[in-house]
């Protein structure tokens, strides 16, 4: 489960940006449909990878101190509440969206970051001589297959009915990183 929902997480927000440009940005009487402005798209896109870089360094420590798997156990309870909460970002104005998404998003990237380390090192640990390394190139393996989780085809699927309703689909789509 670890790294394919790692990447689903880290890499859906620039399908998600798309929408939120053109739910909270839209000028109307516009040509062209609403985009976020450079530095609040660069923000959300990039407020998670910070989250990463201190969750590797908190959760690695954490996992020595209290051992992997209880603390790995941890990161999977976080996941689940901030795929939830960045999908409910409240607010009806841009900016508080944008704000408690940006939070949501950090603390989605701290738990991420606290996964890289784990999942790894449980699987060498559990593994046996043999397939050991045939294991760890698996997990490797499910970042690139998290990247093309399904629900991208999904909210396509989606996009076609509701498509008065893309407040939903942005919301349905960032709450997928919770399924493995």
């Amino acid at each position: 489960m670890g790294f394919f929902t790692d990447a689903y997480d880290l890499f859906c927000i620039s399908l998600v940006t798309k929408l939120l440009g053109r739910i909270y940005y839209h000028v109307d009487g516009a040509p062209k449909p609403g985009s976020l402005p450079p530095n609040v798209s660069a923000a959300v896109n990039g407020v998670a990878f910070c989250g990463t870089l201190s969750g590797q360094l908190f959760f690695g420590w954490l996992g020595d101190k209290l051992g992997r798997k209880k603390v790995y156990g941890m990161t999977l309870m976080l996941m689940v509440v901030c795929s939830i909460a960045s999908s409910l970002s409240f607010g009806h104005d841009q900016k508080a969206v944008m704000a408690t998404l940006c939070f949501f998003r950090f603390w989605l990237g701290f738990r991420i970051g606290g996964d890289y380390p784990l999942s790894a090192t449980i699987m060498s640990e559990y593994a046996n001589k043999k397939t050991r390394g045939a294991f760890i190139a698996a997990v490797f393996a499910m970042q690139g297959l998290g990247g093309l989780e399904f629900w991208p085809v999904v909210s396509l699927l989606l996009l076609f009915p509701l498509l008065s309703r893309l407040d939903f689909i942005h919301r349905l789509h960032k709450i997928g990183g919770r399924n493995p």
